[in-house]
């Protein structure tokens, strides 16, 4: 999937907003299983974004395969077939803003 937008606070994955894992995992409750704090926390997430800005068109647009097991219009045999998808920090855990029944 292309034009996957990630605003987590604190993910070793999130670079300018945008996810370098590869590939990520959407639970049964549309939370991302994928989020992997920073040792650095926020502070860290700010300094890389600070970094990576420099060199934002080397990887500008990463395709990332999304697995979902969320009950959502968009879930094809547990793979996202949306377009593009909005992940973002939540009251408790990041999810997928995108997620529709």
């Amino acid at each position: 999937m292309k034009d996957l937008k990630c605003t987590t606070a604190n993910c070793e994955h999130n670079k300018l907003g945008k996810c370098r894992a590869g590939i990520i995992h959407i639970d049964t409750k549309g939370f991302c299983a994928t989020k992997m704090k920073r040792d650095g926390g926020i502070l860290a997430q700010n300094f890389s974004d600070f970094e990576a800005a420099n060199t934002e068109e080397m990887e500008n647009e990463t395709d990332t395969f999304v697995e979902c097991q969320a009950n959502c219009v968009f879930n094809n045999n547990n793979v996202c077939t949306k377009d593009g998808i909005k992940v973002s920090d939540g009251i408790f855990k990041t999810k997928c803003f995108s997620k529709r029944t």
